[in-house]
């Protein structure tokens, strides 16, 4: 027992070094870590360290699915859904019926299905080992790109393994595999968006932010377990409770809850990517011990490993080439002046609505006369009629937002490029191969395939990767310009949501009385919180104010995300510098009070 802690206090302690000093030295630590894993299993006195894959499947994944989902850009993703859904599905089946084609033919003896499930297993790119990719400065769209694929793909992957398992007993068939598929995504979306706005109410209800935290960490779980209990895919419901969470928490959260669960789920990714990662290290050279012997030799294995590489590359290589192609057609054939004239037409029918209405409700009341019900009947259809009218407006205006982003952020061949060789296979591939049936043929080849395959695919690619974005020349430069303006164009629209709220006749202070026309002059002078610390009642009124002027640019902000006029980074930061402040504001009157 003593052993095992002591092993574990040094993968904490390696994990959280490895994180501190590999920006330093220019190398993304999940590399470092494989890396260390590989030299600790080599010291003779290191024990000899075997996970169960379950542990991985369902205690590590979910939640590390869950806090990248949460964090995933919603208004991007919305834009990208179709060459995310494209990457996540359709890729990943092309990629495992050519791989398991391939190994069919490639390794006597073993039945298709069982080649197919190895397929599905390598096909995959994995959410941690994206994480690489992430932290080298990509642009946000083949950021987001990757991290949907990736959050989404798993769930492809490993239905598909399942259905070949199936099939492996004998017990396949083709229309109940897709109705598989179909059903354990659909499931997985209900659950998931379910447990996702339940858990987001009982946090507000709870209210403590430690708390609430603590109950965050059990969403993951609480999503996958019945979806999965249902025949539906957990990690799914992980990711899509994540979804939810990640849209609800900035409308329904407080700030203190919103930086708690920051902080602390960045502290378990930080612990669980680290984790695996090591795990991974320390399982390879064991893996390759204890399968060389019975898979034919380890060079024999490691031909079939570069060919499936190889293989993968090139069915990546096409579909991202004909992905780019696709979104520049589509981008070129959404047309400006058609989607502004779409507006004109909704301005027109909206002013021509409004006179036939009111002819309408005129000519209605002299047919039959009764005022009462005429009036009930006319507000209801002005109500109607009014969502009708923003719901099309709302439509043409984020139809036009996303053709500025399409066009802001271009898909070409080196964002392609970039796509294709950031698509790293990790844990998820490890974990899945060791649930293959201790019966199925030539299975010790396949776990080791798998292996070198996802040892290979992490350390080539994660370790060129900054070279080829250094010899593709790409830079954000453009980005961080627009970057900086939209920010800009933000601050412009809250300030001006708070001057509003300071030019309405009717503001009060907490007491009911008019505000002190001093505080009303600096609030519009600064638009902030006075930098004094005095208690004056001045002073403490000035504090309140601005309490009222970061909650009305709060609602401005919420109303500002639904339009995809900004980014979601820019929304993000924004609400994060109102949580400061508010938080900073809190301290203050609490210290006087």
């Amino acid at each position: 027992m003593l052993e095992w802690l002591l092993i574990g206090v040094a993968g904490i302690v390696v994990v959280s070094l490895t994180s501190a000093f590999a920006p330093r030295l220019g190398i993304a630590g999940p590399l470092i870590l494989v890396t260390v894993g590989v030299l600790a299993a080599l010291l003779p006195f290191f024990p000899d360290i075997e996970v169960d894959p379950e542990v991985i499947l369902v205690g590590v994944l979910p939640p590390l699915l869950y806090a990248a989902s949460v964090r995933l850009p919603a208004i991007e993703f919305r834009r990208d859904l179709r060459p995310i859904a494209g990457l996540a599905v359709l890729l990943v089946v092309v990629s495992a019926l050519i791989l398991g084609t391939f190994f069919f033919f490639v390794i006597p003896g073993i039945p298709f299905a069982a080649a197919v499930a190895l397929g599905a297993i390598l096909s995959p790119t994995d959410a941690v080992a994206t994480s690489i990719a992430k932290r080298l400065g990509l642009s946000d769209r083949v950021v987001t790109l990757l991290e949907g694929e990736s959050l989404l793909n798993d769930a492809t992957s490993l239905v598909l393994l399942r259905t070949a398992i199936a099939a492996i007993a004998g017990g396949f068939a083709l229309t109940e595999a897709v109705w598989d598929f179909v059903w354990g995504v659909f499931i997985a979306a209900i659950v998931g968006a379910i447990v996702g706005w339940l858990a987001t109410r009982l946090r507000v209800i709870i209210g403590d932010s430690a708390a609430a935290t603590a109950i965050s960490f059990t969403v993951p779980y609480l999503a996958y377990l019945p979806s999965d209990a249902l025949g539906g895919s957990g990690l799914v419901a992980a990711v899509v409770a994540g979804l939810v969470t990640g849209q609800e928490r900035a409308r329904w959260f407080t700030p203190e809850m919103r930086i708690s669960d920051q902080l602390n789920w960045r502290t378990i990714e930080l612990l669980f990517e680290g984790g695996v990662f090591l795990l991974m290290g320390l399982e390879l050279l064991e893996v390759l011990e204890a399968n060389i012997e019975n898979s034919g030799g380890v060079w024999h294995a490691t031909w079939l490993a570069l060919s499936s590489f190889a293989i993968i590359l090139a069915v990546r290589i096409v579909y991202v080439s004909y992905m780019v192609w696709a979104q520049g057609r589509r981008a070129r054939r959404l047309s400006r002046e058609s989607l502004e004239a779409r507006r004109d037409r909704i301005e027109d029918y909206a002013a021509r609505a409004s006179g036939d209405h009111a002819r309408r409700v005129h000519e209605h009341y002299h047919r039959h006369p009764d005022p009462a019900r005429d009036a009930r009947h006319a507000e209801v259809a002005d109500k109607i009629r009014r969502r009708r009218i923003a719901a099309m407006r709302h439509s043409v205006r984020r139809a036009l937002n996303d053709l500025d982003y399409y066009q802001a952020s271009p898909l070409g061949w080196r964002h392609g490029t970039v796509i294709v060789w950031a698509g790293m296979r990790g844990v998820v591939t490890i974990a899945a191969v060791q649930t293959l049936p201790s019966d199925v043929a030539n299975r010790e080849l396949l776990v080791l395939i798998a292996f070198i395959v996802a040892a290979m695919s992490l350390m080539l690619q994660g370790y060129t990767l900054p070279w080829l974005l250094r010899a593709l020349k790409i830079a954000d430069e453009d980005a961080e310009t627009t970057s900086l303006d939209e920010h800009r164009r933000l601050d412009t629209q809250l300030a001006a949501a708070a001057a509003r709220t300071l030019d309405d006749p009717a503001l009060r202070d907490e007491g009911g009385a008019p505000y002190d026309e001093r505080v009303l002059a600096g609030a519009r002078a600064k638009l902030r919180a006075p930098d004094d610390d005095d208690a004056t009642a001045a002073s403490q009124a000035a504090l309140r104010l601005r309490m009222r002027l970061n909650h009305a640019m709060r609602e401005r902000l919420a109303l500002l995300s639904y339009g995809g006029e900004y980014s979601t980074s820019a929304l993000r930061h924004a609400l994060a510098e109102l949580d400061a402040e508010q938080m900073s504001i809190q301290l203050r009157l609490d210290g006087v009070d």
